[in-house]
């Protein structure tokens, strides 16, 4: 076990002061096996845990021998002061997982103490394998704080199509966020050869927040990647030309990675955004229509 899977069990738990924390994790292995169909099966075949993060049995809504769809649960529903969140997912050679979640996550108030939550994702794609990462949208409610890491380590002609949709208060209640401190790291690496860093704080006290030239005041935020496309230049001109709001979202291409970008005030837009994107891209980067992952839909 790497020290990045490996939980202090002894320093886990529940407490009330500034060293609180409450650590999980969970790592997924999938595997591609030869089972006699047109193509071959992709398997969970690892799966440990530890702390309140599960998985549902894999399904298989596209046929036997398609991608395996996996829901990631996190009971609690939500992150508070003290959580401590590490998922560590590998896809092997040949292998299409698809992840998800049942819902919109939730980062809630720190405590009276300040102590921040943290959530790490590590996602391994190995040669002509393919991981799609769409989870579904996170809120952070005022007062939030915490920091989101999410590094992807691909392998050559590894595919990946992920997002990260994130809304900041929740202004239909009339609480907006305007204290608290979120962080958010996205690090994509080619045979260890880096071709996105990224590293953003949302503070709604530092002036960025707030300026035209930063936030510009936007309660809602999304960035979608996808890498392995065959034709990058046609795939920015087809979104260019089949997404709708275009004041409110930009598409761009560098180093092989495309990236969508939204910044709005509507979640529902955001979300409905990248579902679009991903279903003009699918096609694209692994020669499947995309299938709406049931989840979505209860």
């Amino acid at each position: 076990m790497t020290a990045y899977q490996a939980f202090d069990i002894a320093d886990s738990g529940h407490r009330f002061d500034p060293e609180r924390r409450w650590a999980a994790g969970l790592t997924l292995g999938f595997e591609a096996r030869d089972e006699g169909a047109a193509r071959p099966v992709t398997r969970l075949v690892r799966r440990r845990h530890h702390g309140p993060l599960r998985v549902q049995r894999p399904f298989y809504p596209e046929g036997r021998d398609g991608c395996c769809h996996v829901y990631l649960l996190h009971p609690p529903g939500g992150l508070v002061s003290g959580d401590q969140l590490r998922i560590d997912v590998a896809v092997a050679e040949a292998g299409h997982a698809l992840l998800t979640t049942p819902a919109a996550a939730k980062l809630y108030k720190a405590d009276s103490h300040g102590v921040a939550w943290s959530q790490q994702t590590r996602l391994r794609v190995a040669r002509d394998a393919v991981l799609e990462y769409l989870p579904q949208e996170t809120i952070a409610f005022d007062g939030s704080r915490g920091s989101q890491s999410t590094h992807i380590e691909l392998a050559a002609n590894a595919r990946t199509l992920g997002w990260e949709v994130l809304a900041l208060g929740r202004p239909a209640s009339n609480l907006p966020f305007v204290t608290g401190a979120l962080e958010q790291r996205f690090q994509l690496t080619l045979d260890g050869r880096p071709l996105w860093l990224e590293r953003q704080r949302l503070d709604p006290g530092h002036r960025r927040f707030h300026g035209p030239w930063g936030q510009g005041g936007a309660t809602v935020q999304a960035t979608l990647w996808a890498v392995g496309l065959a034709d990058e230049a046609e795939a920015v001109e087809t979104l260019r030309q089949q997404l709708p709001g275009h004041s409110r979202w930009a598409v761009t291409r560098r180093r092989g990675v495309l990236l969508l970008r939204y910044l709005g005030q509507d979640r529902n837009e955001a979300w409905r955004l990248c579902e679009r994107a991903w279903h003009l891209l699918r096609p694209r980067l692994t020669g499947r229509s995309a299938h709406t992952p049931r989840i979505w839909l209860t």
